[in-house]
């Protein structure tokens, strides 16, 4: 997969294109849905399918304190798109001046001269330009002066609509199921491994400490099973997202990964983990001894999910990680 980001040259740029618009984040079954279409519709052409995309996404922009949070990263977006065999992807780096510009003036610039557009698929609901001026009515009467096709996608999910929305509320929630439902994979979080305060350590329970990015989306406070991958193999993880009120009345939201028999030094790499089951939510106990004796049971179950999991479910782990396998 080939991806550009602004003023990259492509060596296929004079190729023509059948293009898709939008953050994709979390890469939902809608989504999924939409790049199915994009592919086909590739073939159709017989032109490059591309997504045209944002960094960072336009809420950051426009209104920040009020963005919702993210799914994924934008290499976690990257990764799925070339798992679902996208040929291209145009990056575009979203800032004031973007903001300010016309509908009209991008799809000139960017859909057609960049991109040699022949079909453009887009949800009925997409908007985007200068005061969300861009439409699917617009973009066919457009595309009839400047020779490229509109094909609208309806909008997937029955009875809810398919939507990040709809992700970051089951999350929120602690409802992986629900997540998945939507997202048609696990929800899997990535970041770089910190030092801590080693705690988990001192219990006998040593965890690495997950520095995700900004306004990443977490699920909800609790303890979760998972797995993660090091290196070529899978391994169980048990992972705990909240602030230690065993040990803080207001401590700062941690996700901290016990990855059991692993003993080697994770610090400064990037971990993603893929989240499997909720196995409760956090609590305080009477003491440090009662805390210890419950992570050792919140790690045997995350040892049976995972080995559940793994001996029974050829797709365990998201499309997204297991092209790694």
């Amino acid at each position: 997969m080939i991806v550009l980001r602004d003023g990259e040259v492509d060596p296929a740029w004079s190729e023509p294109s059948v293009v898709t618009i939008g953050v994709f984040d979390g890469l939902h079954r809608g989504h999924q849905a939409v790049i199915a279409q994009l592919i086909e519709l590739s073939k159709q052409y017989n032109a490059l399918s591309t997504v045209v995309t944002f960094d960072p996404a336009p809420a950051m922009v426009l209104a920040p304190a009020k963005a919702p949070s993210l799914l994924a990263t934008l290499d976690q977006r990257l990764e799925g798109l070339d798992a679902l065999h996208v040929d291209r992807v145009r990056i575009i780096t979203f800032n004031e001046a973007l903001e300010s510009e016309s509908a009209r003036h991008f799809i000139e610039r960017v859909l057609v001269g960049e991109l040699h557009t022949r079909c453009v698929v887009v949800g009925e609901d997409f908007h985007f330009g200068h005061h969300r001026e861009g439409t699917v009515v617009m973009l066919r009467d457009v595309g009839a002066l400047l020779g490229f096709d509109v094909a609208p996608t309806p909008l997937y999910g029955d009875p809810e609509r398919w939507s990040s929305t709809s992700v970051r509320r089951a999350l929120r929630d602690g409802d992986l199921v629900g997540a998945e439902r939507v997202l048609g994979h696990h929800f899997a979080l990535r970041g770089e491994v910190a030092h801590g305060d080693e705690r988990g350590k001192s219990l006998g329970y040593p965890t690495a400490n997950l520095t995700v990015a900004p306004h990443q989306a977490l699920p909800g406070d609790g303890v979760y099973a998972g797995a993660t991958c090091i290196g070529e193999r899978w391994w169980a993880a048990a992972i705990s997202v909240g602030t230690r009120p065993q040990f803080y009345e207001h401590g700062d939201l941690l996700v901290e990964v016990h990855v059991p028999g692993y003993d080697g030094n994770l610090y400064h790499r990037n971990l993603e983990v893929v989240f499997l089951e909720r196995l409760r939510a956090q609590m305080t106990f009477s003491s440090v001894e009662e805390l210890a004796t419950q992570i050792e049971l919140d790690v045997v179950k995350t040892h049976q999910i995972f080995e559940e999991r793994t001996s029974s479910d050829a797709k365990l782990l998201t499309w997204r990680l297991g092209q790694r396998r």
